[in-house]
């Protein structure tokens, strides 16, 4: 009978009430909305857990990203590296050659080490180009792994294409306000060597000017570089963007620097360890100078060794990027308390779940990460509207209105629950 089962006690075998069916509306079905894991244990104990990370735990979830979505993570690292390396190999082909190995003076061999170095320094940049880049671009993919859902290529382009000009944008400045804050501090030493200077001010110049950029560039090159992830996760602006990497790096540039200094070192070491294989190939395939096809073939399995190391590790990089980006908003905002208290995680777009309240980015906010229950309050800027139902300062409240927490009440209103009567004799 209807109603049974409230009186029931457990274990009595009485049937529970049947759902409520609903009825149609008429309307036509939408997209389907996606379903997010709905235990919270499995959001706080996933193979990246929904909590603020630890260092060893963020380099652990940038490999557990490779290794739950390869066909996404290794697609778009190896579409961006294969352009990347072979732009490099064609400029040292063209540019270098075997000119330093066919002449021994000193003209030509100084004309040759400064263009290895010239496209050593290009290298470096297409690097961290190509790995900010990716960063925008598997932020999306991490974020699904979060929540236990699979990121295929297609959805990872899919969720990056509405922004992808912004990220380009974003990478674009990032990297030419590292460049330009290397370059100004070495100008003095640039022009007292082309201007022939005594060699001790040069030296003494140089001295100065190289670290001084080299810690400008570092600087502004972690200040600037979680704007890659935002502008795609958050859909901001380019100026929104850069905005938001300043507010979520305020007290945490030092850490964030740390963990990409250690990435950095990770990187190299298994960077050159993955070369070691093609490098002894092109040795013992065709010799130390190969001349024609042969120098083509060695130059060919060279950059395809180059390809596929660098398609390895550059998804770590940019998932490290993109993990701090969401540690430093859970730490910051609470990002990982309002997901895993939210009441309905059916959602239409996977990436309105990352857009930021206005209360959380506007002027001040954001500096203290907020405990497990504490609501969030923010007090109304100054010069906003009353609320709903509310009048002028002084004005009478409605029927049944409260007043402003901290304000005392009319005269006139009922004491506090437990008190006595008001004098008088009022209730």
């Amino acid at each position: 009978m209807p109603g049974l089962q409230a009186w029931a006690t457990p274990g009595s075998g009485v049937p529970e009430d049947p759902p409520p069916s609903r009825e149609p509306t008429g309307q036509e079905p939408g997209p389907a909305p996606s379903r997010l894991a709905a235990d919270r244990s499995e959001l706080l104990g996933g193979d990246i857990p929904l909590r603020p990370l630890g260092v060893s735990e963020t380099l652990d979830a940038a490999i557990t990203s490779v290794r739950r979505n390869p066909r996404a993570v290794l697609g778009l690292a190896l579409v961006l590296t294969s352009a990347v390396q072979v732009i490099l190999t064609l400029g040292a082909y063209f540019l270098v050659g075997r000119s330093a190995s066919d002449e021994v003076t000193p003209g030509p061999v100084l004309r040759s080490v400064g263009t290895q170095s010239l496209l050593v320094v290009i290298g470096l940049v297409l690097t961290a180009y190509t790995v900010l880049l990716l960063a925008g671009m598997l932020a999306p993919v991490l974020g699904r792994t979060l929540f236990g859902l699979p990121g295929t290529l297609r959805q990872a382009w899919r969720d990056v294409q509405p922004s992808l000009v912004r990220l380009v944008a974003v990478a674009t400045i990032t990297m030419s306000l590292s460049l330009v804050a290397m370059t100004l501090p070495v100008v003095p030493f640039i022009l007292l060597a082309a201007g022939n200077a005594p060699a001790g001010l040069a030296l003494l110049a140089a001295l100065v000017g190289f670290p001084v950029g080299l810690a400008f560039m570092v600087w502004l090159y972690v200040l600037c570089v979680l704007a890659a992830p935002a502008v795609v996760m958050e859909r901001q602006s380019v100026p929104q963007a850069f905005r938001r990497a300043r507010q979520l790096l305020s007290r945490r540039w030092w850490r964030v620097c740390g963990t990409l200094l250690l990435t950095l070192l990770i990187t190299i070491f298994i960077g050159l360890i993955a070369q070691v294989p093609f490098f002894l190939m092109t040795r013992i395939l065709f010799g130390q100078n190969p001349t024609g096809w042969a120098e083509l073939s060695s130059l060919a399995v060279g950059t395809v060794g180059r390809i596929l190391s660098w398609s390895l590790i550059g998804p770590f990089d940019a998932g490290v990027i993109a993990l701090l980006y969401i540690d430093l908003r859970m730490r910051r905002e609470g990002l990982d308390l309002e997901l895993q208290t939210r009441d309905d995680l059916e959602i239409h777009d996977f990436l309105d779940l990352w857009r930021p309240s206005p209360l959380v980015t506007g002027p001040g906010a954001g500096h203290r990460r907020p405990r497990a229950g504490t609501p969030l309050l923010h007090p109304a800027p100054s010069g906003a509207a009353p609320p709903h139902g509310a009048g002028p300062p002084g004005a009478p409240l409605p029927y049944g209105a409260a007043p402003p927490y901290g304000t005392a009440p009319p005269y006139g209103a009922a004491p506090p629950y437990g008190a006595g009567p008001l004098p008088g004799g009022r209730q």
